[in-house]
């Protein structure tokens, strides 16, 4: 059974009804009540916490699989690694860890993979299914050894947006240790193209398409989401108002 926004907030809406003592509390209302937390309340609530996202067969993979948001960093650091085909490409994973990592392609390349065939939701309205290959997150947290403070996982990313500044996104532990969020760098069997992310880009599957950060360069775990940018979580959050948590 797949569970819509719409859905879960009107089965919430229902729980809720029940809740009255805890409800009358003016501040726990205005912290549910928003529409950000009451979404992320009421899909962590009415979903298991490993409850997986809609797979795909083969059949059903798009024929163009949509670039989203930037499709080529275009800057000289993201062009020399391009032109090198990534060989001096490095993933930091950094923070608040025991054992911090710089991780080349190949050896992203050569850990344990997971495949699978998932629908892209865009927030401008498309979507699209394609097939995804890459190393689990908790694969390289695990690896990274998290320290008991971290709370959040951040991503930074090559490409630079209006402000400048690199693009940043950000997940909790519940998604990133997941087991379909994933570090992809294979779109339909084929290496990511620069348009789709090459040569790594997150995926989130079960939040919206702003959230798949793409062009990855370091992963950061912190304890607020304070530590980056306007503390609001992500570049679109930050800068439009976009709700940190967009599942679907």
């Amino acid at each position: 059974m797949i569970l819509t926004r719409r859905a879960m907030l009107i089965g919430a809406t229902a729980t809720l009804a029940g809740c009255d003592r805890i409800g009358s509390n003016a501040r726990f209302r205005e912290a549910l009540f928003s529409a950000e937390n009451f979404h992320k309340w009421a899909q962590r609530s009415l979903m298991a916490r490993d409850a997986m996202a809609r797979e795909f067969r083969p059949d059903q993979i798009s024929p163009i699989f949509r670039a989203n948001g930037t499709a080529n960093p275009n800057t000289p650091e993201y062009k020399a690694l391009w032109r090198g085909n990534f060989a001096d490409w490095r993933l930091r994973v950094d923070g608040l860890v025991a054992r911090p990592l710089s991780l080349s392609l190949a050896q992203l390349h050569s850990l344990p993979h997971r495949q699978q065939i998932t629908r892209h939701d865009c927030v401008e309205g498309w979507s699209a299914i394609g097939q995804w290959r890459g190393v689990p997150l908790k694969t390289i947290l695990d690896g990274a050894g998290l320290r008991g403070q971290a709370r959040y996982i951040v991503f930074h990313c090559a490409d630079r947006m209006g402000t400048g500044r690199p693009y940043y996104e950000s997940i909790d532990l519940t998604d990133a240790f997941h087991p379909q969020t994933l570090l992809a760098f294979a779109l339909n069997d084929r290496p990511l193209s620069v348009a789709n992310g090459a040569p790594l880009r997150l995926r989130v599957e079960r939040q919206l398409g702003y959230k798949q950060a793409k062009y990855l360069m370091r992963i950061e775990a912190v304890q607020h989401l304070s530590a980056i940018g306007a503390g609001k979580g992500g570049y679109w959050e930050d800068h439009a108002n976009y709700d940190w948590y967009a599942g679907i």
